[in-house]
């Protein structure tokens, strides 16, 4: 029993609760990870079979590490230490009297995302509600183009309503669970913007059909209406797996809940991890009630409270501690450490934004200097706009820096190869055809494909013809080869024969050079999948690039760097030094203009109390006095999160950051 040696008095409580259900309420640096991965080891010393274990959590990073840590744990690490060997797929009857993919019984547990999960689901049972078998996964950047051809359609201009703002209602009701019919009944007499959102909706889900598409929220929206609908589907699903972890639970849906509900009802073997006090996606529709009421709607719960921090200084454990007992609504527990007390906060009030970034960008450089690790110095902000000049002071000042935001697989020479990748899938999809004709350009344009589209072969004149013959050639070469290579190698051979790599040769720049190196990249990150070659496996690459997060952006390329994000996207990492620009009142708490929500301090605290507690040794809080928002220059005032730190553990920096931090 060494490997509960470890483990501290609560987390081993947590891991020997293996039946019914079981709540750890996890603080921050408690060591979740290490209990739900120790949990799914000694299942399976006691008996229980590593395929009917399912673990879900939110993130391809999160779910990596933990599927890393278990197959160290089982020694069942493929050729390269990448993680769990893939499990083979088999077809069979499964007893729903048709064919359906399905795992063959490895003894591996099965850990994904929620959306993972749900395509899991849907190639297994799909076809079941019409999902085909080899269905695309729209990221938002494609659903917000499919949003806003329906607003054209319906003759709403952007500055009325804008495909975002569309797109954020249908994916709100989506995860509450209303269809768009629903949603259609519910609005005809309702807001301008929610009659209009119901009409775009029903045309958008058209387009995604005509595409053979899903997007995000129907990986979670068409699995639950496929378990409730078919009986036979939520049998076999429920068969599957006797033991269900839910990591970070404060952030589940409606849908998701009902989701983990089902799977869970027969046997109530439910595992869930989480951190009231972390919730900060109300936003989106997650609900922390689902974590504060656990107990009510599984009234035999065991409830386990991890409160030993060993990420943090003390310092920093208590200064956390201070700002979320500020809140109301949450879960008695209080973080604890042993570690040192560490260095005070650090709290600076710069002139300007480009002032502070100056500051940020010449501290940092600092604690590289003193031998930091750049990828262990964070910069966080509560909005995407406050990068601009944070860029800029890191660009002044030469200190290397990854902006997380402009995700890998969005990149426009990306979305050609996985277009490219898509078609050899399916070639039907009219969507992809359009993109790969025009990657590298090989004289089709849109009149020509959508005569092709329309059945008009015949119109077209011979030259177009032949190059339309040529290019069908090349996607039934990639078809006939997507049979049986591994992913890694296909993506090469889709780089190579799509004539992207030639092009991106000849053009020979720099900038070309750069995206060459973005699409070679994709083989390295598809080998992830080489245990399951063909189709199977790269339908599998496919969707994990549609679903990357920002988080999957630490993992790609190859220049070290600061990491620049913001709070939401650093949750759950976590850095030796973070520091947290704009601590003033309306931008963080933020006051959200142009929205319809108001502004929830409770969350905004949360979401402090998140920033804070990313880091290790180090924090620094800063703050401009002047900012500039919307064109124009405005006196700000500290953020009130500010005065719930004691000023015993807070040390005011005066200087420009020109002084050497020593490491």
């Amino acid at each position: 029993m060494n490997y509960l040696d470890g483990l501290n008095d609560a987390q081993r409580e947590a891991v020997l609760a293996t039946e019914g259900p079981v709540c750890v309420l996890a603080g921050a640096g408690a060591g979740k990870t290490k209990v739900l991965t120790t949990r799914i080891y000694h299942l399976i010393r006691e008996g229980a079979a590593p395929h009917e274990i399912l673990a879900v959590t939110f993130t391809n990073k999160a779910a990596r590490e933990m599927r890393e840590r278990v197959s160290k744990m089982l020694d069942l690490r493929d050729a390269d230490g990448s993680g769990l060997r893939k499990s083979p797929r088999i077809s069979s009857a499964d007893g729903l009297g048709q064919t359906v993919f399905s795992p063959a019984p490895v003894d591996v547990p099965f850990i994904a995302t929620f959306h993972g999960l749900g395509r899991e689901l849907l190639e297994s049972y799909g076809s079941l509600i019409g999902v085909p078998r080899y269905f695309s996964v729209y990221d938002r950047d494609d659903s917000e183009k499919l949003v806003a051809a329906a607003l054209k359609e319906l003759d709403v201009e952007a500055k009325e309503l804008s495909s975002r703002a569309v797109l954020y209602r249908i994916s709100k009701a989506k995860g509450e669970g209303l269809s768009a019919s629903e949603f259609y009944e519910r609005s005809a007499r309702s807001s301008f913007g929610n009659r209009i959102t119901a009409e775009a909706w029903r045309r958008y889900d058209a387009a995604l059909a005509k595409e053979k598409a899903l997007d995000f929220d129907d990986l979670i929206a068409k699995p639950v209406r496929l378990l409730e609908e078919h009986p036979e589907a939520r049998r076999a699903a429920k068969a599957r797996w006797r033991y269900l972890h839910i990591d970070e639970y404060q952030d589940t849906n409606e849908l998701q809940e009902r989701l983990a509900s089902i799977l869970a009802e027969d046997h109530g073997n439910i595992f869930v991890v989480g951190d009231g006090d972390q919730a900060i996606y109300g936003w989106r529709g997650a609900k922390m009630e689902h974590i504060l009421e656990f107990e009510e709607r599984y009234p035999a719960a065991k409830v386990v409270k991890l409160e030993v921090n060993y990420r943090s200084t003390k310092t920093l454990v208590e200064a956390s501690n201070k700002i979320i007992e500020m809140n109301v609504r949450r879960k008695d527990r209080r973080s604890k450490t042993e570690n040192e007390p560490g260095e005070p906060i650090i709290l600076h009030a710069a002139g300007t934004a480009e002032a502070e970034a100056r500051y940020i960008a010449r501290q940092a450089r600092a604690l590289i200097r003193g031998g930091s690790a750049p990828e262990e110095v964070a910069v966080l902000y509560r909005t995407n706009a406050q990068s601009r000049a944070l860029e800029e002071g890191f660009l002044r000042e030469g200190v290397p820096y990854k902006l997380l935001g402009t995700r890998f697989f969005e990149r426009r020479e990306v979305k050609d190869a996985l277009a490219w990748m898509r078609l050899a899938l399916d070639p039907s999809r009219e969507a992809d055809k359009v993109r790969a004709a025009g990657s590298p350009p090989r004289g089709l344009g849109k009149v020509t494909l959508a005569k092709l589209a329309a059945g008009q072969r015949d119109t077209l004149r011979a030259a177009d013809l032949a190059k339309v013959e040529q290019f069908e050639r090349v996607i039934d070469e990639l078809a006939r080869a997507a049979e049986t290579l591994p992913p890694s190698e296909f993506a090469k051979l889709v780089i190579e024969k799509s004539g992207m790599k030639r092009a991106l040769f000849e053009e020979g720049d720099e900038a070309a050079r750069e995206r060459y190196e973005n699409v070679v990249e994709l083989a390295v990150v598809a080998a992830r999948h080489d245990g399951v070659p063909g189709k199977a496996g790269i339908a599998s690459f496919l969707a994990e690039a549609a679903l990357a997060s920002d988080q999957d952006e630490l993992d790609q390329g190859k220049r070290a760097g600061v990491a620049l994000m913001t709070v939401h996207a650093a949750k759950g990492l976590e850095f030796d030094a973070v520091f947290v620009a704009g601590m003033e009142e309306g931008l963080f708490p933020h006051a959200p203009m142009g929205t319809d929500r108001d502004r929830d301090d409770e969350e905004e605290r949360r979401l402090f109390y998140v920033a804070v507690t990313r880091a290790k040794k180090r924090l620094a809080l800063t703050f401009a006095r002047v900012r500039m928002l919307y064109g124009e220059s405005y006196l700000t005032e500290p953020s009130t999160f500010l005065r719930d730190i004691d000023p015993a553990l807070v040390v005011y920096d005066e200087s420009d950051g020109e002084a050497v931090i020593e490491a």
